[in-house]
C-alpha cells in the first residue's frame, strides 16, 4: 500500500515531462522509460500531470490514462503526487479520486485564476478541502507567475493551521527567497505545525532556497542527478561543493528557464538523454531551431567539461 504524504517529505520530487509522439498522441512506450530514467536518477518522488507536464493539453480521458500508467509503472517504488487543478471542483474531485484509488501519495493544486482577494483564495479551498476530506493529503501549487493568485505568508499559515491536509507547499514565487524565510518564521512564531516545502522554477534558486528553510525540489530539470546531489549535499552539511556542482548546470538551468521554449529545450534534452523518444510539445507550443539545437549542445558540452573538472560525472 502506497504510503501518504506528509509534512515530513524531503529531497526531490521531479515533475514529470508528458512524452507525445510527432502527431501529438500519448506516448506510453515513453511514459515507462522516463519513469525508469528518474529513478535510476535517484529521485524521492514523482509529481505529474503539472503545469510543466502539459496537463491543461490533456484531454480529461487522457489524465485519467497517464495517471493510472506511471502510478502502476512507478508501482510504490517512490510516491508519487498528482496535479488535479481545475477550474470546476467536480472535475477535480473526479481526478482527484481517480488519482488515489490508483496508489497517488497526494495530490496537488493550484488555485484556480480570478482570486483577487484573500477572503476569495480562503474560501475557495475550504470548499476545496470540503469535498476532499479529510484524508487526502494536500500541496498547495504557489505559482503566481501562472496563476495569476498571490497569497500572503499569513493567509497560507491560516490555511496550514485550519486544514491538517494542507501538508506542503510548492514554492516558487518570484522573487520568493523573503517570502520563504517569512513562512518558516511565522510557524515558528505562531507555533503553527511546519510543512513541507519543495521548490520549483527549474531549480534556479535552488541553494539559496536550501538555505531559507526549504526541504527540497519539485521540478522538472532535465537533469534531475543534480538536484539530488545538491539536496543531499545542503542536507549532509557540504555547502561548497553543493554549491560548486550546482554552478556547473547552471547555465542549462537558466536556458531551460526561457519563457516559451522552456518546455521545448527541457524535453529535447531528454530525449538525447534517451528518456524519451520524441521531444514535441501538445499544440500549441514551442519548436526548436537549428541554433536551438545548437545552443542545448553547447551548453551541454560545457556542464560535461566542468563536471570533469569537479572530478564528477555529469
Amino acid at each position: 500500500m502506497t504510503e501518504k504524504l506528509t509534512e515530513d517529505a524531503r529531497g526531490v520530487y521531479i515533475i514529470s515531462a508528458t512524452p507525445f509522439t510527432d502527431t501529438g498522441e500519448l506516448d506510453i512506450a515513453s511514459a515507462d522509460s522516463l519513469v525508469e530514467f528518474y529513478l535510476e536518477k535517484g529521485v524521492t518522488g514523482m509529481t505529474i500531470l503539472g503545469m510543466m507536464g502539459e496537463a491543461p493539453k490533456l484531454a480529461p480521458d487522457e489524465s485519467i490514462i497517464f495517471l493510472e500508467h506511471m502510478l502502476n509503472r512507478v508501482a510504490g517504488r517512490v510516491p508519487v503526487i498528482v496535479g488535479v487543478s481545475s477550474p470546476g471542483l467536480d472535475n477535480m474531485i473526479r481526478l482527484c479520486n481517480a488519482a488515489m484509488d490508483t496508489g497517488a501519495a497526494g495530490v496537488m493544486i493550484a488555485p484556480a485564476g480570478g482570486l483577487t482577494t484573500e477572503d476569495k483564495l480562503y474560501t475557495y479551498f475550504a470548499q476545496v478541502f470540503e469535498k476532499l476530506g479529510p484524508d487526502i493529503p494536500v500541496c498547495y501549487q504557489d505559482f503566481p507567475m501562472t496563476t495569476g493568485v498571490n497569497i500572503s505568508t499569513q493567509l497560507f499559515n491560516k490555511l496550514v493551521a485550519d486544514f491538517p491536509q494542507l501538508v506542503m507547499l510548492k514554492h516558487e514565487d518570484w522573487p520568493g527567497l523573503n517570502k520563504l524565510t517569512a513562512v518558516r518564521k511565522l510557524e515558528t512564531d505562531t507555533g503553527t505545525r511546519r510543512v513541507s516545502i519543495l521548490t520549483g522554477n527549474g531549480g534556479l534558486f535552488l541553494p539559496m532556497e536550501l538555505e531559507r528553510g526549504a526541504d527540497g525540489a519539485m521540478t522538472g530539470f532535465a537533469y534531475p542527478e543534480m538536484l539530488v546531489s545538491v539536496v543531499d549535499l545542503y542536507r549532509d552539511g557540504d555547502r561548497q561543493k553543493a554549491n560548486d556542482i550546482f554552478d556547473a548546470y547552471l547555465p542549462l538551468v537558466r536556458h531551460e528557464q526561457q519563457l516559451g521554449a522552456g518546455l521545448a529545450i527541457r524535453k529535447e534534452i531528454l530525449r538525447r538523454r534517451g528518456a524519451i523518444a520524441c521531444a514535441a510539445t501538445r499544440a500549441p507550443g514551442p519548436r526548436l531551431s537549428q541554433a536551438d539545437h545548437d545552443d542545448i549542445s553547447f551548453l551541454s558540452a560545457r556542464m560535461e567539461r566542468r563536471m570533469e573538472e569537479l572530478g564528477d560525472e555529469p
